[in-house]
């Protein structure tokens, strides 16, 4: 920011600059206000044009104020004070390994791609469960809420039990995993 700017940010749906101090509106809806995908607007008409692409079912425009340029620069320092650098080995894409597409060779006329790993190369980090179900399976017979971190210690212990059962499944010679395969936790 130099020292002579004196816009803010800019509506999201018209451009025009909103300047540091000026009046702005915000879309109600949490999805719309987070970090990420801040939406700010000019006028009610500007907010109105966002409603439909968004699929809002029930939301208005809150009538906000934006920072001072002193308040914006002092966010801005906060926020890079707060950041923690990222060392290269946790950075997504860091040295991942290589996934090939291939035709499945058991079945023909199977379009379906696999995906598969190079040989010793470690599985995916995806998420392993449908995290609505879980946090939906929990709240009906817990009556409680579900923190994001769970899912992927989850999916980390769906791991160590599908690497189990694998080694079952070629202890006994078997290229299926099968029910028997897996021990109770």
């Amino acid at each position: 920011m130099t020292s002579g700017e004196t816009t803010w940010r800019r509506c999201s749906t018209c451009k025009k600059p909103i300047a540091f101090g000026s009046g702005y509106y915000a879309c109600s809806v949490s999805t719309c206000n987070r970090r990420g995908a801040l939406f700010v607007f000019c006028s009610v008409a500007c907010w109105d044009g966002h409603v439909p692409v968004m699929r809002h079912r029930d939301a208005w425009a809150a009538e906000e104020t934006a920072p001072t340029a002193a308040e914006w620069a002092r966010q801005q320092e906060d926020e890079r004070a707060h950041e923690t650098p990222v060392p290269a080995s946790d950075k997504p894409n860091a040295r991942a390994p290589r996934r090939v597409m291939v035709a499945s060779p058991s079945v023909e006329g199977d379009r379906s791609p696999r995906v598969r790993l190079q040989p010793g190369a470690v599985g995916p980090r995806d998420v392993l469960v449908v995290v609505s179900k879980l946090k939906l399976y929990i709240r009906a017979t817990a009556d409680m809420h579900t923190s994001d971190d769970v899912v992927e210690v989850l999916s980390d212990h769906l791991r160590d039990l599908c690497d189990a059962a694998v080694e079952q499944a070629r202890a006994a010679a078997r290229k299926t995993v099968m029910a028997r395969d897996f021990t109770k936790a």
